[in-house]
């Protein structure tokens, strides 16, 4: 078996056949494919890219994906051929990546500190030589925070003569939440500090909200619009300061479940008319059945009933292993195979004749390395799984909650059509 085979989870490839060709051999996810697997529906995935590609659009807005919520290739170029103006990336690692995929515009939405990760940035994405012609341009923005953060990257970045100078963005944060600057003073002495240095260009202001409790009462957190207004107030600061470097800065935050909030906030002209307004949003692309699901703008959280809807395009395929008890039922999923940092998988229903059947509420109460187990109630306050047929070999669908707990489970997952017909495989590239 090839380290390729090796890695993979359920697709057993033929003798000689490369991943690449599974299109070719005409599987369905239902029949060929080993449980338990997690399958892409292209469909769902296209609808996405391009219900997010409108709603920019006409927004006035821009896009950069963030690329940790797939860590694919297949689903970047995607993301990117739909219209969207760059990529988000949280670790160096990850710009590498994009930067050899040839993606152009690279936005690190953390602060830089590591020393080996400067010098690469250094050595590639800030030599001159590799922008001698137009078409290997690749621009780059990160954050700081903080003047020592500032200073840290300028010593860093001379003493490596960096032949270009890095562009950055000052991050306002919210006390509770990750890196940025938690007050309106701190975050003018840090873009203070980028002026004073040599070899960094101040170039706008970023944040991130999706952290923060939400209030279910208002359906979002009730700090969100106080600390999207920070970060507007951060940037008019530093307009009236005359502290940008940049002709046309750019003002950025947005998670998958609050972009419209930021369009609302920092949208085209609140801010300023020199800047612009960049969502880094990236889990729409698959969307879920949990966290996203509750949500999004575009699902359960819709403020009109004429917005559109995302669709989940994640599915897990799984049989029941045994029925050892009443009101039991083990799964051939556990921990090793779906995320559960928000909330446990979603049974779907139970697929017959390739058709999916659903069934009366059946919770997974818990999750083993490999094993899941499903608490079958009735309802009805009879015995539990009275109610109930499951049987050892029963196909069943479930949707998950967390995108990127997924893709970090899956090195290659089967892209299907509507009838489940595998096209294609996705491979988690970085």
């Amino acid at each position: 078996m090839s380290e390729q085979q090796h890695r993979l989870k359920g697709i057993v490839l033929p003798d000689g056949v490369p991943l690449d060709a599974v299109g070719d051999l005409g599987w369905s996810a239902l029949t060929d494919l080993e449980t338990p697997v997690m399958v892409l529906h292209a469909e769902a995935l296209r609808h996405n890219i391009a219900t997010m590609e409108a709603y920019v659009r006409d927004a006035g807005v821009l896009l950069a994906p963030h690329a940790k919520t797939s860590l694919s290739r297949y689903v970047v170029s995607a993301q990117l051929d739909g219209g969207a103006w760059g990529m988000t990336a949280a670790t160096v690692g990850q710009v590498r990546a994009l930067h050899r995929w040839g993606v152009r515009r690279i936005l690190l939405a953390n602060v830089l500190v590591d020393p080996k990760a400067i010098e690469w940035l250094a050595r590639t994405l800030l030599a001159t030589s590799t922008h001698s012609t137009g078409h290997d341009q690749t621009d780059l923005w990160c954050y700081v925070d903080s003047v020592a953060g500032v200073d840290l990257l300028e010593h860093t970045l001379a003493e490596l003569h960096a032949e270009r100078p890095l562009q950055v963005l000052v991050e306002r944060g919210y006390d509770g939440g990750r890196t940025g600057a938690r007050s309106r003073e701190e975050a003018l002495w840090t873009a203070r500090a980028v002026q004073r240095s040599a070899r960094l260009v101040l170039s706008g202001v970023g944040g991130y909200e999706g952290l923060m409790h939400r209030d279910p009462d208002a359906g979002h957190p009730a700090g969100l619009v106080p600390f999207l207004d920070a970060i507007a107030e951060t940037a008019r600061d530093l307009v009236t300061a005359d502290l940008l470097e940049v002709e046309a800065p750019i003002v950025t935050a947005g998670g998958s479940s609050y972009f419209d909030q930021v369009v609302a906030r920092l949208g085209p002209d609140i801010v300023g008319p020199r800047f612009r307004t960049v969502l880094r949003s990236g889990c729409y692309v698959t969307h879920d059945h949990g966290m996203y699901h509750r949500a999004s703008p575009f699902d359960g959280r819709r403020t009109s009933p004429d917005a559109p809807t995302f669709r989940p395009a994640l599915e897990l395929l799984a049989r029941v292993l045994s029925t050892p008890e009443r009101g039991l039922a083990i799964v051939d999923f556990g921990r090793r195979d779906v995320p559960f940092d928000d909330q446990l998988p979603i049974l779907l229903g139970r697929y017959a004749d390739g058709v999916l059947q659903p069934l009366p509420r059946i919770p997974v109460a818990k999750v083993n390395d490999q094993h899941g187990h499903l608490r079958l109630e009735d309802g009805h306050g009879e015995e539990p799984g009275s109610q109930h047929d499951l049987a050892p070999g029963d196909l069943l669908a479930f949707g998950i909650s967390h995108p990127c707990g997924a893709f970090d489970r899956w090195p290659a997952i089967p892209l299907v059509d509507e009838s489940h017909r595998v096209l294609d495989v996705v491979t988690v590239d970085m």
